[in-house]
């Protein structure tokens, strides 16, 4: 056994392990960011569950201490929190780091050579980044279609008597998720004695959408100016129900557009993929020493257009609203 293939043997297996680990935090992990730090008030001097205990060991802290201070831990920490994913900074780097090693341990394995191993760590590294994003806009686009729910049922309970907070605890009550854990962190926050305005700034932050910003933006005049606030609510939650109509026909419009823009963009990637693992000798006539100035620029214009096409069919089928 050569050492290259005993190194990704072993690289694998380290892999593997780490992905388990972080499938078992996840997993185990019963409440995101801001509930645990809530947590740390609401059960102060109580005794952490062993399945906590087994979590947070040394090491992990260890770690977590040291990433959390860096402006990364600080931006991947919104960004899970955007995503709604139980796991912390430190957790989430090892993740990272895991999935670097799997992905040059299976292409290596494939290609046989340090280059396929180098690809395949490229790739490891922004598949974790791609999922958060993922979940991120899936959980917007809930929220987003959930929100003039939200506002009809405040709106009622305006009507009904009840104070502004009152009416956000039976959004949190009444609601499905993502909406309801949303405003149950606000309410959880006001209870802890957090101002509304700080507590709505806090939810913005977990959820960047523009018609929660008009939401909160109308909630915070209204208490220092007065008004009607169940009007208010009910003339924006119109306004937001047809922006979503709007949107959604646009959508349906321009999904081919978005649908070609994508297969086109990935299918010479794709292709060169292939064409590394089948036949190489081919991908690598443009880097012979005769070839390599041509051949650079030829991938070099490729890529450019390839980038090109993508961004100008995405700016077409992106209509604002």
């Amino acid at each position: 056994m050569s050492p290259l293939t005993l190194i990704l043997i072993v690289g694998s297996g380290l892999a593997l392990v780490l992905l388990v680990i972080g499938i078992i935090i996840s997993v185990s992990s019963e409440r995101g960011l801001v509930e645990e730090r809530l947590g740390r008030y609401l059960e102060e001097g109580g005794d952490q569950s062993g399945t906590a205990r087994a979590v947070d060991s040394a090491y992990m802290d260890w770690i977590n201490k040291r990433v959390e201070k860096s402006s990364f831990g600080d931006r991947m920490a919104r960004e899970l929190a955007r995503a709604d994913l139980k796991l912390k900074v430190g957790e989430y780097f090892v993740l990272i780091i895991g999935s670097i090693l799997g992905g040059a341990a299976l292409l290596g394995l494939i290609g046989r050579d340090p280059i396929s191993a180098g690809l395949g760590a490229i790739v490891g590294a922004f598949l974790p980044n791609f999922y958060v994003k993922r979940q991120q806009k899936k959980r917007l686009q809930l929220f987003n279609d959930q929100l003039p729910d939200m506002l009809n049922l405040m709106v009622n309970g305006l009507r009904a008597g009840y104070s502004t907070m009152q009416a956000m605890e039976a959004v949190s009550k009444e609601l499905p998720t993502p909406i309801c854990d949303e405003f149950r962190r606000v309410v959880q926050e006001m209870q802890l004695g957090i101002p509304m305005e700080r507590a709505l700034d806090n939810l913005l932050r977990r959820i960047p959408s523009e018609d929660l910003d008009f939401v909160i933006t109308a909630i915070n005049v209204q208490r220092e100016v007065g008004g009607n606030l169940s009007e208010i609510l009910d003339t924006i939650s119109y306004t937001i129900r047809e922006r979503i109509r709007i949107k959604g026909e646009i959508r349906v419009l321009t999904s081919q557009v978005r649908t070609s823009g994508q297969f086109m963009a990935m299918i010479p990637f794709g292709l060169v993929a292939v064409l590394w693992f089948i036949n190489r000798d081919y991908i690598m006539t443009f880097f012979e020493p005769q070839n390599i100035l041509c051949g650079s620029i030829a991938l070099a214009v490729a890529l450019f257009l390839i980038i090109i096409g993508y961004f100008v069919m995405m700016k077409i089928a992106d209509i604002e609203v």
